[in-house]
Protein backbone atom coordinates (compact mmCIF):
# COMPACT_ATOMS: atom_id res chain seq x y z
CA UNK A 1 0.00 0.00 0.00
CA UNK A 2 3.17 2.41 -0.13
CA UNK A 3 3.13 4.65 -2.83
CA UNK A 4 -0.72 4.64 -3.27
CA UNK A 5 -3.29 7.24 -2.18
CA UNK A 6 -6.50 6.97 -0.69
CA UNK A 7 -9.56 8.48 -2.39
CA UNK A 8 -12.55 8.89 -0.43
CA UNK A 9 -16.31 9.83 -0.68
CA UNK A 10 -17.37 12.95 0.24
CA UNK A 11 -20.08 15.76 -0.21
CA UNK A 12 -19.53 18.98 -0.72
CA UNK A 13 -21.15 21.50 2.10
CA UNK A 14 -19.26 25.24 1.83
CA UNK A 15 -17.55 26.40 -1.38
CA UNK A 16 -15.42 29.20 -0.97
CA UNK A 17 -12.30 30.92 -3.01
CA UNK A 18 -9.72 28.60 -0.42
CA UNK A 19 -11.39 25.45 -2.00
CA UNK A 20 -14.12 23.74 -0.35
CA UNK A 21 -15.64 22.05 2.80
CA UNK A 22 -16.24 18.58 2.67
CA UNK A 23 -18.13 15.82 4.95
CA UNK A 24 -17.38 12.64 5.02
CA UNK A 25 -19.70 9.56 6.49
CA UNK A 26 -17.29 6.99 6.84
CA UNK A 27 -13.80 7.21 8.45
CA UNK A 28 -10.44 6.15 7.28
CA UNK A 29 -9.51 5.32 3.94
CA UNK A 30 -12.53 2.52 3.62
CA UNK A 31 -9.95 0.22 2.81
CA UNK A 32 -10.80 -1.83 6.52
CA UNK A 33 -11.89 -5.17 4.81
CA UNK A 34 -9.17 -5.16 1.94
CA UNK A 35 -5.85 -7.04 2.35
CA UNK A 36 -3.57 -4.78 4.07
CA UNK A 37 -6.56 -2.37 5.65
CA UNK A 38 -5.82 -1.79 9.20
CA UNK A 39 -9.15 -1.53 10.19
CA UNK A 40 -8.73 2.66 11.58
CA UNK A 41 -12.74 3.16 10.88
CA UNK A 42 -13.82 1.20 13.99
CA UNK A 43 -11.37 3.27 16.18
CA UNK A 44 -12.85 6.74 14.43
CA UNK A 45 -16.11 5.69 14.82
CA UNK A 46 -15.59 5.14 18.28
CA UNK A 47 -14.10 8.35 18.96
CA UNK A 48 -16.02 10.33 16.34
CA UNK A 49 -19.88 9.18 16.15
CA UNK A 50 -20.69 11.81 13.41
CA UNK A 51 -19.59 12.72 9.73
CA UNK A 52 -16.73 14.58 9.83
CA UNK A 53 -15.53 17.83 7.90
CA UNK A 54 -12.72 18.72 6.20
CA UNK A 55 -11.11 21.53 3.77
CA UNK A 56 -10.33 20.32 0.13
CA UNK A 57 -8.89 21.77 -3.04
CA UNK A 58 -11.54 22.44 -5.68
CA UNK A 59 -9.35 22.50 -8.37
CA UNK A 60 -12.76 21.25 -10.00
CA UNK A 61 -15.46 23.86 -9.30
CA UNK A 62 -17.30 21.35 -7.28
CA UNK A 63 -20.15 22.79 -5.89
CA UNK A 64 -22.77 22.70 -2.86
CA UNK A 65 -24.17 19.44 -2.58
CA UNK A 66 -22.06 17.38 -5.41
CA UNK A 67 -20.98 13.98 -4.18
CA UNK A 68 -17.06 13.72 -4.61
CA UNK A 69 -13.96 11.70 -4.45
CA UNK A 70 -11.68 13.17 -2.67
CA UNK A 71 -7.44 12.34 -2.88
CA UNK A 72 -5.19 12.22 -0.29
CA UNK A 73 -1.48 11.16 -0.98
CA UNK A 74 0.45 8.53 0.27
CA UNK A 75 2.00 9.56 3.13
CA UNK A 76 -0.26 12.06 4.19
CA UNK A 77 -2.44 9.86 6.69
CA UNK A 78 0.67 8.68 8.49
CA UNK A 79 2.24 11.83 8.36
CA UNK A 80 -0.97 13.08 10.37
CA UNK A 81 -1.14 10.21 12.55
CA UNK A 82 2.61 11.21 13.66
CA UNK A 83 1.91 14.77 14.57
CA UNK A 84 -1.33 13.56 15.85
CA UNK A 85 -0.16 11.09 18.02
CA UNK A 86 3.57 10.27 17.99
CA UNK A 87 4.16 13.98 19.00
CA UNK A 88 2.45 13.86 21.74
CA UNK A 89 3.66 11.09 23.17
CA UNK A 90 7.48 12.09 22.33
CA UNK A 91 6.77 15.23 24.76
CA UNK A 92 5.01 12.98 27.30
CA UNK A 93 8.26 10.61 27.39
CA UNK A 94 10.63 13.02 26.86
CA UNK A 95 9.03 15.74 29.55
CA UNK A 96 8.87 12.84 32.31
CA UNK A 97 12.84 12.13 31.22
CA UNK A 98 14.18 15.81 31.36
CA UNK A 99 12.41 16.40 34.73
CA UNK A 100 13.13 13.24 36.32
CA UNK A 101 16.86 14.57 35.72
CA UNK A 102 15.88 17.64 37.72
CA UNK A 103 13.58 16.56 40.24
CA UNK A 104 13.14 13.40 40.83
CA UNK A 105 9.75 12.01 40.86
CA UNK A 106 7.94 15.35 41.12
CA UNK A 107 10.02 16.53 38.49
CA UNK A 108 8.94 13.79 36.45
CA UNK A 109 5.54 14.29 37.21
CA UNK A 110 5.46 18.21 36.35
CA UNK A 111 7.63 17.78 33.12
CA UNK A 112 5.87 14.93 31.17
CA UNK A 113 2.52 17.41 31.89
CA UNK A 114 4.46 20.39 30.31
CA UNK A 115 6.14 18.01 27.59
CA UNK A 116 2.61 16.58 26.71
CA UNK A 117 0.72 20.38 26.69
CA UNK A 118 3.70 21.68 24.52
CA UNK A 119 3.30 18.75 21.93
CA UNK A 120 -0.07 19.08 21.73
CA UNK A 121 0.37 22.96 20.77
CA UNK A 122 2.62 22.33 18.72
CA UNK A 123 0.71 19.41 16.88
CA UNK A 124 -2.03 22.41 16.51
CA UNK A 125 -0.56 24.91 15.60
CA UNK A 126 1.64 22.66 12.78
CA UNK A 127 -2.35 21.31 11.66
CA UNK A 128 -3.53 24.68 10.96
CA UNK A 129 -0.80 25.80 9.14
CA UNK A 130 -0.60 25.20 5.30
CA UNK A 131 1.38 22.06 3.80
CA UNK A 132 4.16 23.34 1.16
CA UNK A 133 3.23 21.44 -1.54
CA UNK A 134 -0.11 21.94 -2.83
CA UNK A 135 -0.16 18.18 -4.61
CA UNK A 136 0.24 16.24 -1.20
CA UNK A 137 -3.20 18.87 0.18
CA UNK A 138 -5.95 16.70 0.05
CA UNK A 139 -7.93 17.55 -3.08
CA UNK A 140 -11.41 16.59 -4.99
CA UNK A 141 -10.58 14.44 -8.23
CA UNK A 142 -13.93 14.14 -9.63
CA UNK A 143 -17.63 14.81 -9.33
CA UNK A 144 -19.59 11.37 -9.01
CA UNK A 145 -22.78 11.22 -10.40
CA UNK A 146 -26.08 10.71 -8.21
CA UNK A 147 -27.90 7.54 -9.28
CA UNK A 148 -31.20 8.21 -10.08
CA UNK A 149 -34.17 6.27 -8.23
CA UNK A 150 -36.41 4.84 -10.19
CA UNK A 151 -39.92 6.15 -8.67
CA UNK A 152 -42.54 4.60 -10.60
CA UNK A 153 -44.20 6.94 -12.12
Amino acid sequence: MEGEGSVIRAVVRLVDPAGAVVEVAQGGCGRCHEKGGCGGHHLTQTFCSGPRRYRVDNAIGAEVGDTVSVAVTAGTLRRGANLAYGLPVLGLIGGAVLGAQLGGDMGAIVGSLIGVVAAFALAARRSRQPVGDPGSRPHIISRIPEIQEKTGQ
